[in-house]
């Protein structure tokens, strides 16, 4: 296709060095493909500055992408690229999300300077998330051990286990191999163990709706097994009104032709989890949403009304 190169596109972008990884990661390749000059608008969100608190209780995983959003609107920015398991499962009107790229390793990986594996971790040890999803999975497994809240971005939280503030903390497996941390990894956890968020793992790139050239061009970049296994993990959360305080996994993989979707749901105050699953050969994005819709029913079905009450308190 052709696009015009006079202008350069802009990239909003968080100014951690993973943001800033997968924001350059983007430019290169859109500099690569199309000749175009594309540049870097850095920006710091409140869910970088705010790291005394879980983010369930600040507003959410939302926090990362509001700034990039009005720099979107205001025309500052041409496009942003997030972390997909960071975007809202409802993006506000006039925004879209134009592409998602090939996935990177999905799951989560164990991290410690004491224990090769989470199977070693004594009774009582100190394990770091602020993910509920990974906190109801590890109470569920190992009600033994202490799990603390653990924020900030990806060097800060393995600095805070070198001070010896933790035995071991969970990070996303993608992010440490994008930073060539790879090393620091003891463990990938097995999705049978540790089911993913929805859209770990992969980047969606947003824009304005109303810039067709950019939407054109961007879809070049959509990896589609990967749009279409993300688009049935996020239907899974967006019929359970999904956010970060819903302590929600769910993870979808391709065996051939057919996709296979889990979905997991913990409670939010008992070491209690629901599962449910189903296999399917979407050709479309409905296809996709329509496989997490099913999967969401059937979550609802097992967990009845008193659970989920619980879940919106």
């Amino acid at each position: 296709m052709t696009v015009s190169t006079s202008t350069p596109w802009v990239i909003a972008t968080r100014e951690s060095r993973l943001a800033l990884w997968q924001a350059e990661h983007v430019r290169d390749i859109l500099q690569r493909r199309f000749g175009r000059t594309v540049n870097l608008l850095g920006m710091t969100t409140k869910g970088d500055q705010i790291l005394d608190r879980a983010l369930s209780k600040v507003g959410g995983k939302g926090l990362f992408v509001k700034e990039l959003e009005v720099a979107l609107e205001e025309g500052r920015a041409d496009l942003a690229v997030h972390s997909l398991k960071d975007v809202p499962m409802e993006l506000p009107e006039g925004f879209v999300l134009a592409a998602i790229m090939e996935r990177e390793d999905p799951r989560d990986a164990f991290v410690s300077n004491r224990f090769n594996t989470f199977e070693e971790l004594p009774q009582g040890a100190i394990v770091g998330t602020s993910s509920l999803r990974r906190l109801v999975q590890l109470r569920a497994q190992r009600p033994d051990l202490k799990i603390e809240a653990l924020r900030g971005n990806l060097d800060t939280r393995l600095r805070k286990l070198d001070d010896g503030q933790y035995d071991a903390i969970i990070l996303a497996a993608a992010g440490l191999k994008r930073l060539g941390l790879a090393a620091r990894i003891k463990q990938v956890i097995d999705t049978d163990v540790m089911l993913p968020a929805a859209g770990q793992g992969a980047l969606g790139i947003e824009i304005r709706s109303n810039h067709p050239e950019l939407m054109n061009a961007l879809q070049l970049l959509t990896h589609q097994p990967t749009w279409l296994a993300t688009l049935a993990e996020r239907g899974v959360s967006r019929a359970m009104g999904g956010s970060c305080s819903m302590p929600l996994a769910a993870f979808a993989e391709w065996h051939g032709d057919t996709l296979h979707l889990r979905a997991l749901l913990g409670h939010p105050e008992h070491a209690q989890i629901i599962c449910a699953e189903v296999s399917s050969c979407p050709q479309s994005d409905a296809d996709a949403d329509a496989m997490g819709r099913r999967v969401a029913a059937a979550l609802k079905e097992q967990a009845g009304p008193e659970w989920l009450a619980a879940l919106t308190l």
